[in-house]
Protein backbone atom coordinates (compact mmCIF):
# COMPACT_ATOMS: atom_id res chain seq x y z
CA UNK A 1 0.00 0.00 0.00
CA UNK A 2 3.07 2.24 0.03
CA UNK A 3 2.24 3.50 -3.48
CA UNK A 4 -0.99 5.17 -2.33
CA UNK A 5 -0.95 8.91 -1.54
CA UNK A 6 -0.46 9.80 2.11
CA UNK A 7 -3.39 11.69 3.68
CA UNK A 8 -2.73 15.04 5.30
CA UNK A 9 -2.40 15.46 9.05
CA UNK A 10 -6.07 16.34 9.65
CA UNK A 11 -7.27 13.34 7.66
CA UNK A 12 -4.87 11.05 9.51
CA UNK A 13 -6.19 12.36 12.84
CA UNK A 14 -9.76 11.68 11.72
CA UNK A 15 -8.86 8.13 10.69
CA UNK A 16 -7.00 7.49 13.94
CA UNK A 17 -10.00 8.65 15.95
CA UNK A 18 -12.31 6.38 13.96
CA UNK A 19 -9.86 3.49 14.36
CA UNK A 20 -9.90 3.98 18.11
CA UNK A 21 -13.69 3.74 18.08
CA UNK A 22 -13.49 0.54 16.04
CA UNK A 23 -11.02 -0.97 18.52
CA UNK A 24 -13.42 -0.13 21.33
CA UNK A 25 -16.26 -1.82 19.45
CA UNK A 26 -14.16 -4.92 18.87
CA UNK A 27 -13.21 -5.08 22.54
CA UNK A 28 -16.83 -4.58 23.63
CA UNK A 29 -17.89 -7.43 21.32
CA UNK A 30 -15.44 -9.82 22.96
CA UNK A 31 -12.52 -9.36 20.60
CA UNK A 32 -14.26 -10.10 17.29
CA UNK A 33 -16.55 -7.90 15.18
CA UNK A 34 -18.51 -9.13 12.12
CA UNK A 35 -17.22 -7.39 9.02
CA UNK A 36 -20.57 -5.80 8.19
CA UNK A 37 -20.44 -3.91 11.50
CA UNK A 38 -16.85 -2.83 10.85
CA UNK A 39 -17.82 -1.66 7.36
CA UNK A 40 -20.88 0.21 8.61
CA UNK A 41 -18.86 2.13 11.18
CA UNK A 42 -16.02 2.85 8.75
CA UNK A 43 -18.48 4.35 6.26
CA UNK A 44 -21.18 5.92 8.42
CA UNK A 45 -19.84 6.71 11.91
CA UNK A 46 -21.18 10.21 12.72
CA UNK A 47 -18.62 12.86 11.86
CA UNK A 48 -15.87 10.34 11.15
CA UNK A 49 -17.07 7.70 8.69
CA UNK A 50 -16.30 8.01 5.00
CA UNK A 51 -19.80 9.16 4.05
CA UNK A 52 -20.31 11.20 7.21
CA UNK A 53 -17.14 13.30 7.26
CA UNK A 54 -16.33 16.21 5.00
CA UNK A 55 -13.79 14.88 2.51
CA UNK A 56 -14.54 15.16 -1.20
CA UNK A 57 -15.58 11.78 -2.58
CA UNK A 58 -16.87 12.23 -6.13
CA UNK A 59 -15.22 13.51 -9.27
CA UNK A 60 -11.60 14.10 -10.30
CA UNK A 61 -10.72 15.68 -6.94
CA UNK A 62 -12.26 12.80 -4.96
CA UNK A 63 -11.78 9.06 -4.75
CA UNK A 64 -13.83 7.85 -7.72
CA UNK A 65 -15.99 9.12 -10.58
CA UNK A 66 -19.58 7.95 -11.04
CA UNK A 67 -21.49 7.99 -14.32
CA UNK A 68 -23.46 11.21 -13.54
CA UNK A 69 -20.15 13.01 -12.95
CA UNK A 70 -18.87 11.95 -16.36
CA UNK A 71 -21.56 13.37 -18.62
CA UNK A 72 -25.14 14.74 -18.51
CA UNK A 73 -26.00 12.14 -21.17
CA UNK A 74 -26.36 9.55 -18.40
CA UNK A 75 -29.05 11.52 -16.59
CA UNK A 76 -30.74 12.53 -19.82
CA UNK A 77 -31.15 8.84 -20.68
CA UNK A 78 -32.52 8.01 -17.23
CA UNK A 79 -34.90 10.94 -17.53
CA UNK A 80 -36.71 9.18 -20.39
CA UNK A 81 -37.52 6.27 -18.06
CA UNK A 82 -38.41 8.62 -15.23
CA UNK A 83 -40.72 10.64 -17.49
CA UNK A 84 -42.60 7.51 -18.56
CA UNK A 85 -43.25 6.58 -14.93
CA UNK A 86 -44.28 10.10 -13.99
CA UNK A 87 -46.80 10.01 -16.83
CA UNK A 88 -48.21 6.75 -15.46
CA UNK A 89 -48.31 7.79 -11.81
CA UNK A 90 -48.47 11.58 -11.72
CA UNK A 91 -46.02 11.30 -8.86
CA UNK A 92 -42.62 12.48 -7.70
CA UNK A 93 -38.99 11.34 -7.82
CA UNK A 94 -37.15 9.97 -4.79
CA UNK A 95 -33.39 9.49 -5.12
CA UNK A 96 -31.42 7.51 -2.55
CA UNK A 97 -27.90 8.66 -1.74
CA UNK A 98 -27.63 11.43 -4.32
CA UNK A 99 -23.85 11.81 -4.13
CA UNK A 100 -22.76 15.23 -5.32
CA UNK A 101 -26.27 16.06 -6.55
CA UNK A 102 -25.22 15.96 -10.18
CA UNK A 103 -27.67 13.25 -11.18
CA UNK A 104 -30.57 15.12 -9.55
CA UNK A 105 -29.58 18.34 -11.29
CA UNK A 106 -29.32 16.80 -14.76
CA UNK A 107 -32.52 14.76 -14.43
CA UNK A 108 -34.44 17.86 -13.36
CA UNK A 109 -33.06 19.87 -16.28
CA UNK A 110 -33.93 17.06 -18.70
CA UNK A 111 -37.47 16.76 -17.32
CA UNK A 112 -37.86 20.53 -17.53
CA UNK A 113 -36.87 20.43 -21.21
CA UNK A 114 -39.60 17.82 -21.76
CA UNK A 115 -42.18 19.81 -19.83
CA UNK A 116 -42.54 16.97 -17.30
CA UNK A 117 -41.17 18.34 -14.05
CA UNK A 118 -42.48 16.58 -10.94
CA UNK A 119 -43.88 18.64 -8.10
CA UNK A 120 -41.14 17.25 -5.85
CA UNK A 121 -37.71 15.70 -6.27
CA UNK A 122 -36.96 14.10 -2.93
CA UNK A 123 -33.48 13.04 -1.80
CA UNK A 124 -32.98 10.56 1.03
CA UNK A 125 -29.46 11.24 2.29
CA UNK A 126 -27.83 9.88 5.45
CA UNK A 127 -24.85 12.27 5.27
CA UNK A 128 -25.47 15.90 6.31
CA UNK A 129 -22.24 16.88 4.55
CA UNK A 130 -23.35 15.36 1.25
CA UNK A 131 -26.81 16.91 1.60
CA UNK A 132 -25.18 20.33 1.77
CA UNK A 133 -23.07 19.59 -1.30
CA UNK A 134 -26.16 18.44 -3.16
CA UNK A 135 -27.96 21.63 -2.25
CA UNK A 136 -24.98 23.68 -3.46
CA UNK A 137 -24.85 21.77 -6.76
CA UNK A 138 -28.54 22.36 -7.42
CA UNK A 139 -28.40 26.00 -6.35
CA UNK A 140 -25.52 26.64 -8.75
CA UNK A 141 -26.89 24.67 -11.70
CA UNK A 142 -30.66 25.26 -11.51
CA UNK A 143 -31.57 27.78 -8.81
CA UNK A 144 -35.06 28.13 -10.27
CA UNK A 145 -35.72 24.43 -9.58
CA UNK A 146 -34.33 24.28 -6.06
CA UNK A 147 -37.74 24.85 -4.49
CA UNK A 148 -38.90 21.51 -5.93
CA UNK A 149 -36.10 19.60 -4.14
CA UNK A 150 -36.50 18.35 -0.59
CA UNK A 151 -34.30 16.25 1.68
CA UNK A 152 -35.62 13.37 3.77
CA UNK A 153 -34.11 11.56 6.73
CA UNK A 154 -36.53 8.62 6.58
CA UNK A 155 -38.63 6.80 4.03
CA UNK A 156 -41.94 8.52 3.17
CA UNK A 157 -45.29 6.77 3.25
CA UNK A 158 -47.70 6.41 0.34
CA UNK A 159 -45.08 7.38 -2.21
CA UNK A 160 -46.08 7.64 -5.89
CA UNK A 161 -43.58 7.95 -8.72
CA UNK A 162 -39.98 6.84 -9.28
CA UNK A 163 -37.50 5.62 -6.70
CA UNK A 164 -33.95 5.89 -8.00
CA UNK A 165 -30.63 4.57 -6.70
CA UNK A 166 -27.35 4.92 -8.59
CA UNK A 167 -24.46 3.08 -6.91
CA UNK A 168 -26.33 2.80 -3.63
CA UNK A 169 -26.51 -0.95 -3.01
CA UNK A 170 -22.75 -1.44 -3.35
CA UNK A 171 -22.10 0.83 -0.33
CA UNK A 172 -24.36 -1.13 2.00
CA UNK A 173 -22.47 -3.24 4.56
CA UNK A 174 -21.94 -6.85 3.57
CA UNK A 175 -21.13 -10.03 5.44
CA UNK A 176 -18.05 -12.07 4.52
CA UNK A 177 -18.35 -15.85 4.47
CA UNK A 178 -15.46 -18.31 4.23
CA UNK A 179 -15.76 -21.98 3.20
CA UNK A 180 -12.86 -24.13 4.37
CA UNK A 181 -12.52 -27.83 5.24
CA UNK A 182 -16.22 -28.39 4.65
CA UNK A 183 -17.38 -25.71 7.10
CA UNK A 184 -18.83 -22.22 6.64
CA UNK A 185 -17.42 -19.51 8.86
CA UNK A 186 -18.06 -15.80 9.07
CA UNK A 187 -15.08 -13.55 8.56
CA UNK A 188 -14.74 -10.64 10.93
CA UNK A 189 -12.19 -8.26 12.39
CA UNK A 190 -10.02 -8.56 15.49
CA UNK A 191 -7.09 -6.56 16.89
CA UNK A 192 -3.50 -7.58 17.44
CA UNK A 193 -1.70 -6.53 20.61
CA UNK A 194 -0.24 -3.57 18.72
CA UNK A 195 -3.74 -2.39 17.74
CA UNK A 196 -3.57 -3.43 14.10
CA UNK A 197 -6.76 -4.80 12.57
CA UNK A 198 -6.59 -8.42 11.38
CA UNK A 199 -8.99 -10.86 9.74
CA UNK A 200 -10.38 -13.64 11.91
CA UNK A 201 -13.04 -16.27 11.25
CA UNK A 202 -15.75 -17.35 13.67
CA UNK A 203 -18.53 -19.97 13.56
CA UNK A 204 -21.41 -18.96 11.32
CA UNK A 205 -24.29 -17.93 13.59
CA UNK A 206 -26.85 -17.79 10.75
CA UNK A 207 -26.40 -20.82 8.45
CA UNK A 208 -29.10 -19.54 6.08
CA UNK A 209 -26.75 -16.72 5.04
CA UNK A 210 -24.66 -19.23 3.09
CA UNK A 211 -27.54 -20.60 1.00
CA UNK A 212 -26.82 -18.48 -2.09
CA UNK A 213 -23.15 -19.41 -2.17
CA UNK A 214 -23.66 -23.05 -1.21
CA UNK A 215 -25.99 -23.56 -4.17
CA UNK A 216 -22.99 -23.03 -6.46
CA UNK A 217 -20.71 -25.62 -4.77
CA UNK A 218 -17.78 -23.42 -3.75
CA UNK A 219 -14.29 -24.90 -3.72
CA UNK A 220 -12.22 -25.12 -0.55
CA UNK A 221 -10.87 -21.82 0.84
CA UNK A 222 -13.60 -19.84 -0.90
CA UNK A 223 -14.36 -16.31 0.31
CA UNK A 224 -17.30 -14.21 -0.79
CA UNK A 225 -19.95 -11.76 0.37
CA UNK A 226 -23.65 -11.82 1.05
CA UNK A 227 -25.69 -8.64 1.32
CA UNK A 228 -28.59 -8.95 3.78
CA UNK A 229 -28.63 -5.16 4.30
CA UNK A 230 -29.19 -4.47 0.59
CA UNK A 231 -31.91 -7.12 0.41
CA UNK A 232 -33.61 -5.71 3.51
CA UNK A 233 -33.47 -2.22 2.02
CA UNK A 234 -35.30 -3.33 -1.13
CA UNK A 235 -37.90 -5.19 0.92
CA UNK A 236 -38.49 -2.15 3.13
CA UNK A 237 -39.32 0.07 0.17
CA UNK A 238 -42.38 -2.01 -0.71
CA UNK A 239 -44.15 -0.91 2.46
CA UNK A 240 -43.92 2.81 1.74
CA UNK A 241 -45.22 3.03 -1.84
CA UNK A 242 -48.66 3.61 -3.24
CA UNK A 243 -47.68 3.06 -6.87
CA UNK A 244 -44.08 3.30 -7.96
CA UNK A 245 -41.16 2.07 -10.04
CA UNK A 246 -37.85 1.29 -8.37
CA UNK A 247 -34.84 1.82 -10.67
CA UNK A 248 -31.43 0.66 -9.45
CA UNK A 249 -28.07 1.00 -11.23
CA UNK A 250 -24.94 -0.65 -9.87
CA UNK A 251 -22.04 -2.90 -10.70
CA UNK A 252 -22.54 -6.59 -10.13
CA UNK A 253 -23.62 -9.95 -11.48
CA UNK A 254 -26.38 -12.54 -11.25
CA UNK A 255 -25.67 -15.23 -8.66
CA UNK A 256 -24.31 -17.73 -11.19
CA UNK A 257 -21.49 -15.30 -11.99
CA UNK A 258 -21.19 -13.74 -8.57
CA UNK A 259 -20.50 -17.05 -6.87
CA UNK A 260 -18.52 -18.63 -9.68
CA UNK A 261 -15.79 -20.96 -8.33
CA UNK A 262 -13.10 -18.88 -10.00
CA UNK A 263 -14.21 -15.76 -8.09
CA UNK A 264 -12.80 -17.31 -4.94
CA UNK A 265 -11.67 -14.09 -3.22
CA UNK A 266 -14.98 -12.27 -3.50
CA UNK A 267 -15.55 -8.76 -4.83
CA UNK A 268 -14.79 -6.51 -1.85
CA UNK A 269 -12.98 -3.38 -3.04
CA UNK A 270 -11.81 -0.06 -1.62
CA UNK A 271 -11.44 3.24 -3.48
CA UNK A 272 -9.00 5.92 -2.39
CA UNK A 273 -8.02 8.86 -4.57
CA UNK A 274 -8.74 6.95 -7.79
CA UNK A 275 -6.77 3.92 -6.61
CA UNK A 276 -8.59 0.60 -6.16
CA UNK A 277 -7.35 -2.02 -3.71
CA UNK A 278 -8.70 -4.72 -1.38
CA UNK A 279 -7.56 -3.60 2.11
CA UNK A 280 -10.46 -2.16 4.18
CA UNK A 281 -8.06 -1.55 7.08
CA UNK A 282 -6.17 1.14 5.16
CA UNK A 283 -6.89 4.51 6.80
CA UNK A 284 -10.48 3.71 7.94
CA UNK A 285 -12.86 6.57 7.23
CA UNK A 286 -10.76 7.96 4.37
CA UNK A 287 -11.69 5.42 1.70
CA UNK A 288 -14.82 3.94 0.22
CA UNK A 289 -15.51 0.26 0.87
CA UNK A 290 -17.77 -1.47 -1.63
CA UNK A 291 -18.87 -4.83 -2.89
CA UNK A 292 -20.39 -5.83 -6.21
CA UNK A 293 -24.13 -6.51 -6.13
CA UNK A 294 -25.70 -9.95 -6.32
CA UNK A 295 -28.65 -9.01 -8.53
CA UNK A 296 -30.26 -12.43 -8.11
CA UNK A 297 -30.51 -11.77 -4.36
CA UNK A 298 -31.95 -8.30 -5.02
CA UNK A 299 -34.57 -9.76 -7.35
CA UNK A 300 -35.47 -12.50 -4.81
CA UNK A 301 -35.86 -9.93 -2.03
CA UNK A 302 -37.96 -7.65 -4.22
CA UNK A 303 -40.15 -10.50 -5.43
CA UNK A 304 -40.79 -11.69 -1.88
CA UNK A 305 -41.87 -8.16 -0.93
CA UNK A 306 -44.36 -7.85 -3.79
CA UNK A 307 -42.31 -5.93 -6.35
CA UNK A 308 -42.82 -6.89 -10.00
CA UNK A 309 -39.72 -7.20 -12.17
CA UNK A 310 -39.99 -4.79 -15.12
CA UNK A 311 -36.54 -5.22 -16.64
CA UNK A 312 -32.93 -6.21 -16.11
CA UNK A 313 -30.23 -5.15 -18.56
CA UNK A 314 -26.60 -4.26 -18.84
CA UNK A 315 -25.90 -0.55 -18.55
CA UNK A 316 -24.96 -0.49 -22.22
CA UNK A 317 -28.21 -2.09 -23.30
CA UNK A 318 -30.25 0.12 -21.01
CA UNK A 319 -28.64 3.43 -22.02
CA UNK A 320 -28.76 2.70 -25.75
CA UNK A 321 -32.45 1.85 -25.52
CA UNK A 322 -33.22 4.78 -23.22
CA UNK A 323 -31.91 7.36 -25.68
CA UNK A 324 -28.19 7.87 -25.06
CA UNK A 325 -27.32 8.22 -28.75
CA UNK A 326 -30.22 10.57 -29.40
CA UNK A 327 -29.02 12.80 -26.56
CA UNK A 328 -25.52 12.75 -28.04
CA UNK A 329 -26.82 13.60 -31.51
CA UNK A 330 -28.57 16.65 -30.09
CA UNK A 331 -25.13 18.21 -29.56
CA UNK A 332 -23.48 20.11 -32.39
CA UNK A 333 -21.20 17.66 -34.28
CA UNK A 334 -17.54 18.51 -34.47
CA UNK A 335 -17.49 20.75 -31.41
CA UNK A 336 -15.25 20.08 -28.37
CA UNK A 337 -18.41 19.53 -26.32
CA UNK A 338 -19.53 16.83 -28.76
CA UNK A 339 -16.20 15.00 -28.80
CA UNK A 340 -15.96 15.05 -25.02
CA UNK A 341 -19.52 13.76 -24.66
CA UNK A 342 -18.87 11.04 -27.25
CA UNK A 343 -15.80 9.87 -25.34
CA UNK A 344 -17.77 9.68 -22.11
CA UNK A 345 -20.64 7.88 -23.82
CA UNK A 346 -18.16 5.30 -25.06
CA UNK A 347 -17.00 4.68 -21.48
CA UNK A 348 -20.59 4.25 -20.34
CA UNK A 349 -21.43 1.57 -22.91
CA UNK A 350 -18.12 -0.13 -23.74
CA UNK A 351 -17.91 -3.74 -22.45
CA UNK A 352 -14.32 -3.01 -21.49
CA UNK A 353 -15.39 -0.02 -19.34
CA UNK A 354 -18.79 0.32 -17.59
CA UNK A 355 -21.17 -1.08 -20.19
CA UNK A 356 -21.21 -4.71 -19.10
CA UNK A 357 -20.11 -4.61 -15.46
CA UNK A 358 -22.89 -2.19 -14.51
CA UNK A 359 -26.48 -3.43 -14.58
CA UNK A 360 -29.85 -1.70 -14.43
CA UNK A 361 -32.84 -3.36 -12.80
CA UNK A 362 -36.38 -2.03 -12.51
CA UNK A 363 -39.33 -3.13 -10.39
CA UNK A 364 -42.90 -1.84 -10.12
CA UNK A 365 -45.47 -2.07 -7.35
CA UNK A 366 -49.21 -1.42 -7.61
CA UNK A 367 -48.66 -0.14 -11.14
CA UNK A 368 -49.84 -1.69 -14.41
CA UNK A 369 -47.60 -0.35 -17.17
CA UNK A 370 -48.94 -0.33 -20.71
CA UNK A 371 -45.52 -0.94 -22.29
CA UNK A 372 -41.93 -1.76 -21.50
CA UNK A 373 -40.10 0.99 -19.71
CA UNK A 374 -37.65 2.96 -21.88
CA UNK A 375 -34.31 1.27 -21.46
CA UNK A 376 -35.46 -2.35 -21.40
CA UNK A 377 -36.77 -3.07 -24.93
CA UNK A 378 -33.34 -3.63 -26.50
CA UNK A 379 -32.01 -6.16 -24.00
CA UNK A 380 -33.83 -8.48 -21.59
CA UNK A 381 -31.51 -10.43 -19.30
CA UNK A 382 -34.06 -11.32 -16.67
CA UNK A 383 -33.53 -15.01 -17.43
CA UNK A 384 -30.11 -14.76 -15.79
CA UNK A 385 -31.70 -13.99 -12.44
Amino acid sequence: MSALPLPDADAQAQSQQLSAQLRQQIAAAGGWLPFDQFMHHALYAPGLGYYSAGSRKFGPAGDFVTAPEMTPLFAQSLANTVAAVLTATGGDVLEFGAGSGRLALDILLALEARGQLPAHYWILEVSPDLAERQRATLAAGAPHLLARVGWLSALPQGFRGVMLGNEVLDAMPCKLLHWQDGVWQERGVACEDDGLFVWRDAPLAEPALAAAIAAHEPPDNYLSEVQPAAAAFVRSLADCVDSAVLLLIDYGFPASEYYHPQRHRGTLMCHYRHHSHDDPFFWPGLQDITTHVDFSAIWAAADAAGWQLEGYASQAGYLLDAGLLQALQALEPGTPEYFQAAAMAQKLVSPAEMGELFKVIAFSRHLALDALLPGFAREDRSGEL
